[in-house]
């Protein structure tokens, strides 16, 4: 299964980032090499998948209401994507996209994110998977109208997760962030086809320790934010003899404010090159990033050789 980027209908569309005014309609998908006789598709609950065999994709939706409400409901969606998991042969979660509706607003006192991370973690342990040290890449990223929607990527093979030493683990946040600390290693490796090594990076902030850096400064961010990935990309090659390079990975990049793009792209130009494949490819994707402090997020993911 392999990522393709091009001009067809986003299958994300609901409840998710719009891509910035502007940009021609470009999208992702997930294509499978499996035969079609190798393939199945269901439903188990919330959760509509796709199985080839080796890889499996799917996707959720659900309405979202009060908080405690959207406690139990980002529980129950999560309960469902691990009935999914059970099901077609205890796979492995590898990669989750988060797409939450106001992210950054406060529902009975608590931020829609806090809330969100109090049901994903207890989604986690309620069907006994890594909540921390193991969990899979992800991103969580706020959009302005529509359903709380997650879309994962699951395989045969375990992940061997990443972590950022310039960063505490998320999984590892005091607990000034939230009552529960986020689900999610900084990267994911593994190996999605033979000879070969696939590389998740989650959604990677200005965030060094675990305070934000360079707040009402987008280029700072962006500049604090590659170095953050870069890091990753070095921890990764510790594990790997595959080598990454940003500059060809595909790159979702998220902001906070569309007027802030020229400034964001200046600086992934400067650092990784006008013509880099990833920044000529990259989808730019408004989105409310999970702190208001933060005003861009990008993700990468890309496969190298052994």
């Amino acid at each position: 299964m392999l990522a393709e980027r091009g001009h067809f209908d986003d299958g994300r569309a609901a409840g998710a980032p719009r891509l910035l005014a502007g940009e021609p309609a470009c999208a992702e998908r997930w294509l499978s090499e499996a035969p079609a006789a190798a393939r199945t598709e269901g439903r188990t609950g919330h959760v509509s998948w796709h199985d080839d065999g080796r890889w499996l994709h799917g996707s959720a939706c659900i309405e979202v209401s009060g908080g405690a409400r959207l406690r139990e409901d980002t529980r129950a969606l999560y309960a469902d994507l691990f009935e999914v998991l059970r099901q077609r042969g205890d796979l492995h979660l590898l990669k989750v996209w988060n797409y939450l509706p106001h992210i950054n607003a406060e529902l009975d006192g608590l931020e829609v994110y806090r809330h969100f991370n109090i049901g994903r973690q207890q989604a986690f342990l309620d069907a006994g998977q890594r909540a921390f040290e193991g969990a899979p890449a992800a991103c969580a990223l706020g959009h302005h109208e529509g359903p709380l929607s997650v879309h994962f990527l699951a395989g045969r093979q375990a992940p061997r997760p990443i972590e950022n030493p310039r960063q505490v683990s998320a999984y590892h946040y005091p607990s000034s962030y939230g009552p529960r600390s986020p689900t999610f290693s900084r990267a994911a490796l593994v190996s999605l086809a033979p000879g070969e090594e696939t590389l998740f990076i989650s959604g990677t902030a200005s965030i060094v320790g675990h305070r934000t850096l360079h707040a009402g400064d987008v280029g700072a961010q962006t500049a604090e934010t590659l170095r953050n990935l870069e890091a990753v990309i070095a921890s990764a090659h510790a594990q790997t003899s595959a080598r990454f390079d940003l500059r060809t990975m595909d790159l979702t990049v998220y902001l906070r404010d569309p007027a802030d793009r020229a400034a964001v792209e200046a600086v992934l130009a400067a650092s990784l090159g006008a013509d880099a494949p990833g920044l000529r490819g990259a989808l730019w994707l408004h989105a409310d990033i999970c702190r208001t402090d933060l005003l861009v997020e990008i993700e990468a993911q890309g496969s190298a050789p052994t």
